[in-house]
């Protein structure tokens, strides 16, 4: 009897655990989507602004991992609900929108020769997200681990795509802040396109099945 409480109360605890981390995610997420997005402008760096734009599709796909967790909380073996399968499909059609318009502006800018003034911005942004990112894989793989949640496990491997599209954000600014050379920030613009289109796709899978996608 007391190891089974004991056990509840750590499952307890870990579930309180992860509900921090998707609300630490969609705050930050928030945060940085609004200093992308302004540094983005005001620097007319498509990438940074790209990269903003993504941060707040993030928050819309964080609320569905926020509810995601307080239902398998109280229902381990329940599927997903009408809530997660509409915040996948609304986030799903927000990847493809944003894939779209920046191939769009990245081929706009090459052609008319547009530059950034600077990425020193991007630059810096890329580092802090790199960092988080890596460590909320960390704690929502160590909490999916104690709590035997595919889910969880799932969440933390997709984080990891933001942590691509923040590498590809690093090295285009980088690039650009020590070279000048042309077409970096759009070549750069152009990857952050490409994982977009692949996180609304699986969006759809996901919200189409009841399988937990690894984004491998």
């Amino acid at each position: 009897m007391a190891e089974s409480t004991l056990t509840i109360n750590k499952s307890k605890r870990f579930y309180k655990i992860a509900f921090a981390l998707a609300l630490f995610t969609i705050i930050y997420n928030i945060g940085e989507g609004l200093l992308s997005t302004y540094f983005g402008l005001e620097d007319e760096s498509l990438a940074l602004f790209g990269f903003g734009a993504d941060s707040f599709i993030e928050v819309i796909s964080g609320l569905g991992i926020a509810h995601m967790v307080i239902r398998i909380q109280k229902y381990p073996t329940s599927n997903r609900d009408n809530f997660e399968q509409t915040a996948l499909r609304i986030t799903g059609i927000a990847f493809y929108i944003l894939a779209v318009a920046l191939v769009i502006t990245s081929f706009y800018n090459i052609w008319t020769g547009h530059q950034p003034i600077t990425t020193m911005f991007g630059v810096i942004i890329s580092i802090i997200s790199i960092f988080v990112m890596l460590l909320l894989v960390y704690w929502k793989r160590k909490v999916g681990k104690q709590l035997n949640s595919d889910p969880i496990l799932a969440d933390a491997n997709c984080t990891m795509v933001c942590v691509y599209m923040s590498i590809i954000l690093l090295v285009s600014s980088g690039m650009y802040e020590l070279t000048s050379l042309p077409y970096i920030d759009s070549l750069g613009t152009l990857g952050l396109a490409y994982f977009s289109y692949k996180e609304g796709k699986e969006c759809f899978e996901k919200a189409n099945s009841e399988k937990y996608c690894r984004c491998d």
